[in-house]
């Protein structure tokens, strides 16, 4: 629980000690800890230049109360950390100022190889201080759905996640369920047709496209920095995201009190999102003789003669 103020584990056990009692000699210590002598002793001597421990000439150690020890060095490491971020607004100033002057090779980075690219993927994201916006489509090369612990890092720090899929990617396997788990943690999605690339946007400064590549060659991706491309991408991504179908998880199957049931809630989203029956049943482990059975019952509810109608009337009536 301590490493955060730099203090190892054995550094912890010998203060944990101490602090459960008035105060303690090297060799009741030692009994206490099962630890080597030289360990104990390198720890009291950390501590108590840490003015966690206080010795007596005799020998004898006692821990200096947590709320002031602890607190003096929460306090200190607080300083510390808005010090590095005041360093990082001013690097980050003097970093887009150099990027003004910097030639074509230098604003284009390749990153080649799905290691790399994985680790470009989370750097990105890590650089954003306000929002990432991402394209999703298929396949799948360097990060599969579902395996972005990043993602969920940043929206609980409050950085803002708006994400568009195409139909492909959404009638991919297992994607439904991974996409009504981001909608939970609050990422903003929204569905289209088709999509011209992969791409990932760090605020307006970062921006990662994935290059095409030929059956058997090593995949790779292009890494902008701010400069025309990255401003072209900004606008592209805006221009999709305003005329995307939103997905939400009233509409992906949340338990909610209505006339018609979660699954047919489900069934209505995907299908308003542009998937086909096919796709749908797939999704929803259905077969497609159940899915349209689904399908009738619902038009019967809401009147109507065909799905273009109970589209409507879905939209009218909050179904989705």
């Amino acid at each position: 629980m301590l490493a955060a103020l730099g203090l190892s584990p054995d550094h912890e056990s010998v203060y944990s000690v101490l602090a459960g009692r008035a105060q303690a000699d090297l060799a009741e210590l030692t009994v206490a800890l099962r630890l080597p002598v030289a360990v104990i002793e390198d720890a009291l001597y950390r501590l108590t230049a840490c003015g966690l421990v206080k010795s007596t000439p005799d020998g004898v150690f006692a821990a200096a109360p947590p709320a002031v020890a602890l607190g003096a060095m929460i306090s200190e490491r607080r300083a510390e950390l808005r010090n590095a971020e005041l360093a990082l607004v001013t690097l980050a100033e003097e970093h887009r100022k150099a990027m003004a002057g910097r030639t074509i090779s230098e604003l284009i980075e390749v990153v080649t190889g799905v290691e790399a690219l994985r680790h470009r993927f989370a750097q990105v994201q890590h650089a954003a201080r306000r929002q990432v916006r991402m394209f999703v489509t298929t396949p799948h090369v360097a990060v599969a759905p579902g395996d972005n612990p990043v993602e969920s890092q940043m929206v609980a720090q409050g950085v803002r996640y708006r994400v568009v899929m195409d139909q492909p990617a959404l009638s991919s396997p297992g994607m439904v369920a991974e996409t009504m788990e981001s909608l939970r943690q609050g990422v903003e999605i929204r569905v289209t047709e088709s999509l011209p690339i992969k791409l990932m946007l760090a605020d307006d400064e970062l921006a990662l496209v994935p290059l095409t590549v030929a059956a058997g060659e090593e995949p790779g991706a292009v890494l902008l920095h701010r400069s025309g491309l990255l401003t072209a991408m900004d606008a592209l991504f805006e221009t999709v995201w305003s005329h995307a179908h939103p997905l939400d998880l009233a509409g992906l199957g949340e338990p909610a009190a209505d006339v018609i049931t979660a699954l047919d809630r489900t069934i209505l989203a995907l299908l308003l999102a542009g998937l086909t029956d096919q796709a749908v049943a797939t999704q929803l482990d259905l077969s497609l003789r159940t899915l349209q059975r689904r399908l009738r019952h619902l038009m019967d509810l809401a009147g109507v003669q065909t799905r273009m109608q109970l589209g409507w009337y879905a939209a009218r009536h909050d179904w989705t």
